[in-house]
C-alpha cells in the first residue's frame, strides 16, 4: 500500500530542489496554483475537489498526495470526496476506479493524521 505522507514529502522536497534550477518557472507555477485555487466564483474547496478529480483521472500519485491534503484543509468531507470520485468513474472508467480507491486512501490517511 502506498504511503501518501511520504509521497507528499518526496514531492515537496523534490519540487524545492527543482525550484533552485528553475526559480522563475517554479515561482510562476506556485503563483498559478495559489491564484487558481483561491475563493472566487467557485469556492477553494470546489476547486480543490476538481484538482483532486483530475489527479485521479491522470493517475498521478503526487497529485493525489498533494490535493488530498489540500481538499481536507479546504474543508471537504469524506462524503464530498466520495461523490467526486463517483464523477471520476463516470468520466474515466476502470482506471479511475483504481485511482479513486487510492484517492480515498490518501484522504483517509491525512484525515486520520489531522484528528
Amino acid at each position: 500500500m502506498k504511503d501518501y505522507s511520504t509521497i507528499a514529502d518526496e514531492y515537496h522536497i523534490g519540487f524545492g530542489k527543482l525550484a533552485k534550477d528553475i526559480p522563475g518557472t517554479a515561482s510562476g507555477f506556485q503563483e498559478l496554483m495559489t491564484a487558481a485555487t483561491k475563493d472566487g466564483a467557485l469556492s477553494a474547496k470546489t476547486k480543490e475537489l476538481i484538482a483532486f478529480a483530475i489527479g485521479i483521472t491522470v493517475r498521478c500519485d503526487g497529485c493525489l498526495a498533494h490535493h488530498s491534503q489540500a481538499v481536507l484543509k479546504a474543508g471537504a468531507t469524506r462524503e464530498e470526496v466520495a461523490e467526486m470520485i463517483g464523477v471520476t468513474l463516470l468520466m474515466g472508467g476502470g482506471p479511475s476506479s483504481v485511482y479513486g480507491v487510492e484517492a480515498m486512501r490518501a484522504y483517509d490517511e491525512f484525515a486520520a493524521a489531522a484528528e
